[in-house]
């Protein structure tokens, strides 16, 4: 079984109360990945925009060919709103960017 230390505990904007334990390194390098693509400014990029942008940025052991690169894009994205990190502008489709305090 992995170490606890390998694991961190994130949270979910839709859902307040909860927690979900993940893989501290993938977690980690989709974060990196995906503030390195947000734009400062509403509106900001959609997610599929987000997430054809950030597969350049992710390891290729980690996500092989973008591999689940999307499961953990949503888990990083929901994370990072309830952290208020990012942001969602009030357009439909979703889009996102980084919350300029946070940067």
């Amino acid at each position: 079984m992995p170490d606890a230390a390998d694991r961190i505990e994130i949270e979910n904007v839709v859902s307040p109360h909860h927690r979900q334990r993940v893989d501290r390194t993938k977690y980690t390098a989709m974060r990196e990945a995906l503030l390195a693509v947000l734009p400062n400014d509403p509106p900001g990029l959609t997610v599929a925009e987000a997430k054809d942008a950030l597969l350049p940025h992710l390891p290729e052991d980690l996500w092989p060919g973008g591999a689940k690169a999307g499961w953990w894009l949503k888990a990083v994205q929901l994370d990072l709103e309830a952290k208020g990190v990012i942001r969602r502008a009030t357009t439909k489709p979703v889009r996102l960017f980084r919350h300029a305090e946070s940067s």
